[in-house]
């Protein structure tokens, strides 16, 4: 029989994210094809097995991985070949792996699923004045409430949607909204001509553009320091007098104080964030009568986390079998990924 590869658990002492994403007998899937250690690793008792960890050559983490130093990683893992991160972005710890020459696998393309799944049915909602009308219904009469929404919203028919990023969630959420009449206008400069057909999108826009003539507008860019700040009040200032901004990407992007200052000069605006930055959501900003924040829930719910470890053990299997390496991260799509 082949000798199994020997692994780590990459994590907090206390296994909470550990025990939560490898539930109902996933952990011990992988510990069936893995040789693991038997204590979770983290910065604190790298020394204490050096001697496991110096045979290492897979190590799977989810949320909150401890991060390491290169220096850590060349001395304690020197033949580490694969990280599997069952969880989402890498871009905060996998540059000195990457750099190292391990490969970097990330369920970033299982996590978009929920993500997009969230975002639409948000779009959809803030197109036919949901989160305005929650305000409406409880300062005026049912009938005022009711035909000022039903007058002053589209709807979803033939509505321009401004969707911001089309990387993995972006590019989903777009082929999710083709199965409404809405009309998708996408702000991407990474954005190939191959890439943009495959999506049926003709042409990519600018951000004046979709911030001045979409009705809702999603925001998908990719969290790089490049990106920080990048929407603020020239843009939010041009949104429509009833136009929404939804964010389920990140927050780092969003000037805070400009949206507010956009969102305060036309109350009928609304912004609908799943993520800010900081988080918790600054309580200047939640206290706004047309924000409406939600935890970061949409990546995942109760049990929508596991499809992370199924399409992570999926990617083990065929690594072990064949050497292929589905969903694998780079250093040069740490340039335009989330």
């Amino acid at each position: 029989m082949e000798q199994k590869k020997k692994a780590v658990f990459l994590a907090k002492r206390d296994g909470f994210r550990i025990r939560y994403v490898f539930a109902k007998g996933r952990r011990e899937r992988f510990e069936a094809l893995l040789d693991f250690c038997p204590d979770l690793i983290g910065r604190e008792n790298l020394q204490e097995h050096k001697d496991f960890l110096r045979d290492t050559r897979i190590i799977v983490a989810t949320w909150e991985i401890p991060q390491l130093t290169t220096e850590e990683i060349e001395q304690y893992f020197p033949n580490l070949e694969l990280l599997i991160y069952v969880a989402g972005s890498v871009q905060h710890f996998a540059r000195p792996y990457l750099e190292r020459g391990v490969r970097v696998v990330s369920a970033w393309g299982a996590m978009s699923i929920p993500v997009a799944e969230f975002t639409v049915g948000e779009i959809i909602h803030a197109n036919k004045g949901f989160y305005r009308s929650l305000a409406l219904y409880k300062q005026l009469s049912w009938n005022d409430a009711h035909w000022k929404i039903l007058t002053e919203y589209p709807g979803t028919y033939h509505t321009k949607v401004g969707i911001l990023g089309a990387g993995m969630i972006g590019s989903l959420v777009i082929r999710m909204l083709r199965q409404y009449s809405v009309q998708l206008m996408v702000y991407d400069p990474f954005l190939t001509q191959q890439r943009a057909a495959a999506l049926g999108i003709e042409r990519t826009y600018s951000l004046e553009e979709i911030f001045s003539q979409c009705q809702t507008i999603s925001n998908h860019i990719a969290n790089n320091p490049q990106t920080v700040g990048m929407l603020d009040y020239r843009l939010f200032s041009l949104m429509k007098d009833n136009g929404t901004f939804i964010n389920t990407g990140r927050g780092a992007q969003v000037v805070e104080d400009d949206l507010i200052r956009a969102l305060t000069e036309k109350p009928e605006r609304s912004a609908v964030l799943d993520v800010t930055w900081p988080e918790p959501v600054r309580p200047d900003l939640a206290a706004l009568p047309n924000v409406f924040c939600t935890p970061h829930i949409a990546g995942f719910a109760a049990d929508e986390v596991l499809r992370m470890p199924d399409v992570m053990l999926e990617v083990l299997q065929e690594y072990l079998s064949n050497g292929s390496l589905r969903y694998e991260v780079t250093l040069e799509m740490l340039k335009t990924m989330a």
